[in-house]
């Protein structure tokens, strides 16, 4: 029973006038009974209010302390939450020990729900919090702040050192897949650290933010790993939101273009496709690099306006250039978007681009993040009549099987591999296998980054079909693109004149 301090008071008063009511009526009512002692009968009445107000103030003492305890527990992970660790940060910052915290976020948690249910994501959370309450064991103790968020604290002289040590063991844990009912399910951690000394004390809050921003760090480095927390990412992450905030105006104010590189066919050297990339125009600012601002974009979720407007804009220019194919590459973000393919068939559909003339590039960096959501979109792109290229192979671990599955239309080997072919017989044998493993899969093959003759005939004699690089032409305005398409028709047309 849980009662407010009124009631306290008032149930058991009210249980004692019904009891003293009760036996004054059945006095009445019965004429062989009579009240000899009134004050017996009052001094009793307030015994049975006293005894009640006991019983019930003690039950009320004991609810009051399991609120306290749900106030401050999970209650699906049955750990500490976050208002314990702010209380623990507290007293053991009175100290004058290290005190350290690590911030835990699982990697792909979200995946997890869409994938198998929230019922099957809570299942993984729980046998999370196990494996952390387990591996802190004594030294540390675990909290779960919320969603797939956990935490695990300690104080000492070595606090810092042990407490890494735990998430450590915690990353090993986590590299064999967690069971959950009948499911063997893959799940990592993103981990980042942070200290208080006894002469630098710094607040809960701030503790707990240093390390949330080191965790951010370990996401951005490759995820299962432990960062600490160093002043320097404060000044990264400024910087990186005020690209953020540049991005955001430069997409309102048109300051990004596209420029495109064209790819030759290998036997007669004639441009059979555009590679369409993105270049912004920061008139007197620094300029940055796709490789600056397309990460921040895909953090900060712009990478889908840009996305949106670099597909819309390449398919426009691309509509004067014949027969030629047009790649554009996508990120990870776009491909885990579920309304990119239908912002995809609205561009087709709006514009009349032939969809066999459009190639989306993607990673393998796009692909393993996600393989089930991947493999359902390009599914979905693929009944436009789109065409999907693997880019930048060789670079990563992509394995037969994992070819097979996504049934990718080309192949894209990456430019370090061309340059180490010419000069190496290991990576030369890894390049003809690539090619030779392609075919076998019905895959086209365009070779990336070639600048040499030697290059190109070293591709060419291996079996690539296309060749793309600064030897033939350099990333060129859509306009210079205009004239080659023109001079390249106007050749065609003589030769067949003549």
């Amino acid at each position: 029973m849980r009662l407010t301090p009124t009631g306290l008071v008032l149930v058991p008063l009210a249980v004692a006038c019904v009891i003293t009511g009760v036996a004054v009526l059945a006095v009445s009512l019965n004429e062989q009974l009579t009240i000899v002692a009134p004050g017996a009968l009052i001094t009793a009445t307030i015994l049975v209010y006293s005894a009640l107000l006991v019983l019930i103030g003690r039950s009320a003492v004991a609810n009051v302390r399991e609120l306290e305890a749900l106030g401050i527990t999970d209650s699906l992970s049955r750990l500490p939450n976050r208002r314990a660790l702010h209380d623990d940060v507290v007293r053991l910052s009175q100290g004058t020990d290290e005190v350290a915290l690590a911030l835990i976020d699982l990697d792909s948690f979200k995946q997890v729900n869409d994938h198998y249910g929230h019922e099957t994501g809570d299942e993984l959370i729980a046998r999370c919090a196990d494996m952390l309450r387990e591996v802190c064991g004594d030294e540390a103790r675990a909290y779960r702040l919320g969603g797939d968020e956990f935490a695990a604290v300690m104080s000492g002289k070595v606090a810092g050192t042990i407490l890494e040590g735990i998430c450590r063991t915690l990353l090993e844990r986590l590299v064999a897949p967690v069971r959950v009912g009948e499911r063997q399910i893959a799940v990592g951690a993103s981990i980042g650290l942070a200290r208080s000394l006894a002469d630098q004390r710094i607040p809960s809050s701030e503790l707990l933010r240093r390390s949330d921003v080191a965790m951010s760090i370990s996401k951005r480095g490759g995820k299962m790993r432990c960062t600490w927390f160093n002043e320097s990412f404060d000044r990264r992450r400024e910087r990186l939101r005020a690209i953020e905030d540049e991005i955001r105006t430069g997409i309102a104010t048109s300051e990004f273009s596209l420029a495109y590189q064209p790819l030759v066919d290998a036997a007669d050297r004639r441009i059979v496709a555009v590679e369409a990339l993105l270049r912004w125009d920061r008139g007197e600012r620094a300029p940055l690099g796709p490789n600056v601002f397309i990460p921040v974009a895909e953090d900060s979720g712009l990478i889908n306006p840009l996305g949106q407007w670099v597909l819309r804009q390449a398919v426009c220019d691309a509509l004067r250039w014949g027969d030629i194919t047009l790649s554009v590459n996508i990120s990870a973000a776009q491909l885990r978007n579920p309304e990119f393919p239908i912002k995809l068939g609205e561009v087709l559909e709006e514009t009349g681009f032939p969809p066999h003339r459009l190639e989306l590039e993607v990673t393998e960096t796009c692909l393993v993040l996600d393989p089930v959501v991947a493999e359902r979109t390009l599914d979905v792109i693929r009944a436009f009549g789109v065409r999907i290229a693997l880019d930048d192979f060789g670079t990563g671990y992509a394995s037969i099987g994992f070819l097979r599955r996504f049934r990718f239309e080309k192949l894209k080997l990456d430019r370090s591999l061309i340059e180490l072919a010419g000069g190496d017989d290991g990576s030369r044998a890894m390049m003809l296998s690539s090619i030779a493993l392609a075919r076998a899969l019905n895959m086209g093959v365009v070779a990336e980054g070639v600048e040499t003759e030697d290059q190109a005939e070293l591709v060419r004699l291996a079996g690539c079909d296309q060749i793309q690089g600064w030897l033939y032409y350099r990333a060129l305005p859509a306009a210079e693109i205009d004239r080659l398409i023109a001079a390249q028709s106007a050749a065609k047309q003589d030769g067949k004149a003549a």
